[in-house]
């Protein structure tokens, strides 16, 4: 009785983890459309997960704007009726300032906004399931050795 069970559990682990192992290394392409005007960005903040693929379009509806991120290095200007564009993956954890990189005004140096990138939670999952489904097939063994 105690190995039906353990193999139905051990049926179930391998099919939550078949099912859970597309989604945890799918590549998410995030895009936004950041607008600058007046030395302010909006939106002035942006949420990632780790490793997503990040694309910025920014557009400036005043006169010519940058866009500069911290930690990244990474640096484009849009130009009024212009755009201007920045992809990347988004491997650093934390808090970036991305902040205008072309003399707009006597406000420019506050014109700043911010790139969180939080964890990646289907990493996590991932681990987890892998795990679980370790200690599983170990306890498989061990109860096979004892019949």
């Amino acid at each position: 009785m105690k190995i039906r069970c353990l193999r139905f559990i051990i049926f179930l682990l391998i099919t939550g983890y078949w099912l859970f192992l597309p989604a945890s290394f799918a590549e998410e392409e995030k895009i936004f459309e950041i607008k600058a005007k007046k030395f302010s960005y909006n939106p002035s903040v942006i949420n990632v997960r780790k490793g997503d693929r990040v694309k910025i379009r920014l557009i400036s509806e005043d006169v010519t704007h940058g866009l500069y991120i911290d930690g990244y290095e990474l640096n484009t200007r849009a130009f009024p009726g212009q755009d201007g564009s920045i992809s990347f993956v988004a491997d650093k954890r934390g808090r970036h300032a991305f902040r205008c990189s072309v003399t707009c005004g006597e406000f420019h140096p506050y014109m700043i906004g911010y790139l969180n990138v939080g964890p990646n939670a289907r990493f996590y999952v991932f681990m987890f399931l892998t795990l679980f489904l370790a200690a599983g097939s170990f306890g498989l063994i061990i109860f096979r050795k004892e019949d």
